[in-house]
Formats: C-alpha cells, structure tokens, sequence
C-alpha cells in the first residue's frame, strides 16, 4: 500500500465516520494501521479506530486498539486514549491493563493489584434500558464503575447492581450548591440479586417516611418513595438541574430494594415504633415502568 493510497483510505474513513458507520470506518483505519502503525498521524487514527470499537460495543477490540492508541499517548495529562481503553479494559476484566489506563491518564487509584474497589465520589447515570433511560445515583468505585444507589423504577433494573458509564457527562445536578456529573450508562456490569418490591405506607408527618428511608439505608437496603420521581424531558435532562430530595405525609406508595422478609421485618419495625401515624400494607414484587423522558430521583 502507498501512501497516497493510504490516504484515500483514510479520507474514506472519515466520511465514514460523519455518517455514523463505525464498522466501515474502523475496517478502514485498520487497513492502514496494519501498513503504517507508526505515522505521525497514527496515534490519532488508532484512536479512532478504538473509539469507533466502542460506538459498536466491541470491547474487545476496543481494548486491543486502545492499547496501542495509550502506547502512543503522553501518560499523565489526561489524554482520553487512556480512559476509553480504561473503559474497554475493566469490561473485559482485564484489571492490570485497567489499572495502568488510569495511571496513564493521571489518576491516583488505591493501591493492589486486581479489581478496583474505590472511593470515587457521588455522581449520576443515565440508565438505559432498551431506550427507556432513568437516572440514578451512584457510588462511583473506580473511574468507570458505580453501584446504584437508588430504587430504578425500570422494570429489571436493581439497587446495588454495578454499571460501567461512559467518561464525558451528559448533564449536571446540583444539590446544596454542590454540583454532580450525570454519566450515560454503558452497560449493566453485575447485576444485584435485591429485589424490587412496593409497599403503601401512611406516614403521619414527613419525618416519619424520612425515618423508614433511613432505617431501610442503615440496613444497606433501599427505599425510594414514589413521589421522589420526577420526568423530565431530554433537554432538561441533559442540563444543569438544581434537585432537592423532598418527602410528603400521608397514604403513598414506597418502592423497596430487599428481601421480602427483611422488608417486612423494617417495615414492621418502623410502624412499631411510633404510637400512631405510621402503618403499611399491600407488601408486593413488582416491577413497573417509568413514562416517557427520563425518569430521575
């Protein structure tokens, strides 16, 4: 292959990729790649070569291109060669190679060897479940990855399970002047085994529900009252929203995130514990489904 050819190929690759086709323009960086891997462009079309993998959700070959796009990157400024094939890596699994991504790119982990299991902040997802999206929060456990924190209203989806979101935020929320990034979801990584029930309680003042949130937490499960879900269209989704978390009184529906002995043992325990004002019923496994727009807690 000569070079102008190579640059033909190259030129097709790019129309390519304006039109959304990532299989053809990732054949064709290839292509040249496997003649000319170490052009003074080539760093940036085995970039795109990944990157075009990822669109496609290949992540093996992701992790494969991506390696050599990090080989040719500068290690330590943020160049995102490292955190796509940070990304592909730890969905493959493979922890060393993911492990060195993030160093590369400039990020302190914890120290060892193996899966990363961090403290990496508070943030938001953007689920999404065959095109039905809610956002979630999360507690981020590497640069990647995050445990729901929420009870999802999509049906089949869990507190506590892992999910791996993509490395540029896609909207912000703001709670107490403190603002968190909202992350599109990539895939669903470990799912949770906790499931989804829903419960009507009467609660007599506002207190009383924040205590059955709280006693449900302090348990390491969820509880999510149905009136903390708001449905935004797509705009102010991805926007910069300010949300702040408010509970009502009275007769409501609450979706629960544990086994249905343990829930029914809080819940006992809850309206115990006040004379009156506190009670439940209609204990049921469900699994409902959010409307249109993007659901968010």
């Amino acid at each position: 292959m000569r070079k102008s050819e190579a640059e033909g190929l190259i030129d097709e690759a790019y129309e390519a990729w304006r039109a959304e086709e990532w299989r053809t323009a990732a054949g064709l960086f290839e292509r040249v790649l496997a003649r000319f891997p170490d052009e003074e462009r080539s760093a940036v079309w085995w970039y795109d070569a990944a990157l075009a993998h990822k669109f496609l959700r290949n992540w093996a070959k992701a992790c494969a291109l991506g390696r050599e796009a990090a080989a040719r990157a500068p290690r330590g400024e943020g160049d995102p060669a490292f955190w796509n094939l940070g990304i592909a890596a730890t969905i493959q699994g493979d922890w060393a190679t993911a492990r060195d991504a993030w160093t590369g790119f400039g990020i302190e982990l914890p120290p060892g060897e193996g899966e990363i299991e961090g403290r990496f902040g508070a943030a938001c997802v953007r689920l999404d479940t065959g095109g039905e999206r809610e956002v979630v929060w999360i507690d981020r456990i590497c640069p990647t990855r995050g445990r729901v924190m929420n009870v999802p209203v999509t049906a089949g989806r869990r507190f506590g399970e892992i999910v791996v979101h993509d490395g540029e935020p896609t909207g912000h929320r703001v709670v107490d002047g403190r603002e968190f990034p909202v992350f599109d979801e990539l895939l669903l990584l470990t799912a949770s085994a906790l499931p989804t029930l829903e419960v009507t309680v009467n609660a007599g003042e506002a207190p009383d529900l924040e205590a059955l949130v709280d006693l449900f937490v302090r348990n390491g499960f969820g509880a999510e009252p149905a009136s903390a879900l708001e449905v935004l269209c797509s705009c102010c989704s991805e926007g910069t929203r300010e949300q702040s978390r408010t509970v009502h009184a009275g007769a409501q529906r609450v979706s629960l995130a544990a086994p249905e002995p343990e829930a029914r043992l809080l819940l006992a325990r809850w309206a115990g514990e006040a004379a009156v004002g506190r009670s439940w019923s209609g204990l049921e496994i469900v699994g409902w489904r959010a409307g249109e727009g993007d659901g968010q807690k």
